[in-house]
């Protein structure tokens, strides 16, 4: 069977970002379909998510039940679509439904902006967003086992991040949108 659309064989991340072997680019892997209507609103107060050890989620489809048993599974699994996974205000990454990015295994990462106004999208997708040390979210994540689903915890089989719990945790208490 042959398909118009190229198949992405590889992805190599190079020292000035990524680059897509075999023709495929960011687009030619999406299947538009198979997205969920992701805006700023659905980005509430971490404190308004459910906490699993130090992150947190929610399910944008309203599956939360799907998300938790993932989210809590000793041996990993795959995130049903909508689920949302957040460990610091300002990034957070979103299942679509299968199919809309073979290449990211349907996650959209998100970089935010966030006030006691609420929260606005700085960049979203996967290429272009970084996290608060200047590191591709993708990239990272990448590395997490398959098992995880690009999950990133301890053991998972992602680079460390260079603050401890105990920040995290105060990065997350101050949270401006939670009231």
């Amino acid at each position: 069977m042959k398909t118009d659309r190229p198949v992405l064989a590889a992805c190599a991340i190079g020292l000035a970002g990524f680059t897509f072997v075999a023709g495929a680019t960011a687009e030619s892997v999406a299947v538009p379909s198979a997205g969920i209507d992701v805006e700023a609103e659905n980005f509430v107060c971490l404190q308004d998510m459910t906490r699993v050890r130090h992150f947190y989620v929610d399910n944008l489809l309203g599956d939360l039940e799907g998300t938790l048993t993932v989210a809590h599974s000793p041996t990993g699994g795959t995130y049903p679509a909508g689920s949302m996974v957040q460990l610091v205000p300002t990034e957070v990454m979103v299942k679509h439904k299968p199919g809309w990015n073979t290449a990211t295994r349907d996650w959209e990462f998100f970089e935010l902006d966030v006030s006691e106004a609420g929260t606005s999208i700085r960049k979203r997708g996967f290429v272009d967003v970084v996290n608060r040390f200047g590191g591709n979210c993708f990239g990272c994540h990448l590395q997490a086992r398959p098992e995880w689903d690009l999950i990133c915890e301890q053991g998972h089989g992602c680079d460390t991040i260079p603050i401890t719990r105990e920040q995290i945790a105060e990065i997350q208490k101050a949270d401006p949108r939670c009231k």
